[in-house]
């Protein structure tokens, strides 16, 4: 795994806009997903081969707290990581700042487990140590 990882970047989109070119609520969850799936890429593990190993990683929960507004064309980062993870579950919390001021627009948290194919809970320390392993490097580990 790569020593630095990155934090995810994304710059607002019209089309996430509602009145007043305020970026829509709904789109964080979103870029939390993107900057979860940028992570997992990262560090040579995405969606796609988990899935070819037969591991899926659906979200339990998710929550978002707003501090301040993303508006159109505004760049900013989003910083995932891995709080939790016991082989069954993993929490990855997320903060967006602004990328010029560095000013937080929005943190928040999701929740997910490990199923297999099946859809069945497993345990990635019996079922794929190697992914166990890339995970448990991941706690707490900061990006950038």
């Amino acid at each position: 795994m790569k020593k630095n990882l990155s934090q995810y970047e994304h710059k607002a989109q019209y089309y996430e806009t509602y009145q007043m070119g305020i970026i829509h609520h709904s789109n964080y969850i979103r870029w939390f997903e993107e900057a979860r799936t940028s992570l997992l890429d990262e560090v040579g593990f995405g969606y796609d081969q988990m899935e070819k190993e037969g591991i899926i990683v659906p979200v339990l929960a998710i929550s978002c707290d707003y501090t301040s507004m993303v508006r159109y064309n505004q760049t900013v980062l989003i910083l995932p990581k891995v709080e939790t993870f016991n082989g069954i579950r993993m929490t990855i919390s997320y903060q967006i700042t602004d990328k010029a001021t560095g000013e937080l627009k929005a943190a928040g948290k999701s929740n997910h487990c490990f199923l297999d194919k099946d859809y069945r809970p497993i345990s990635l320390k019996k079922a794929n140590k190697k992914i166990y392993d890339l995970f448990e490097e991941l706690i707490g580990k900061d990006l950038g």
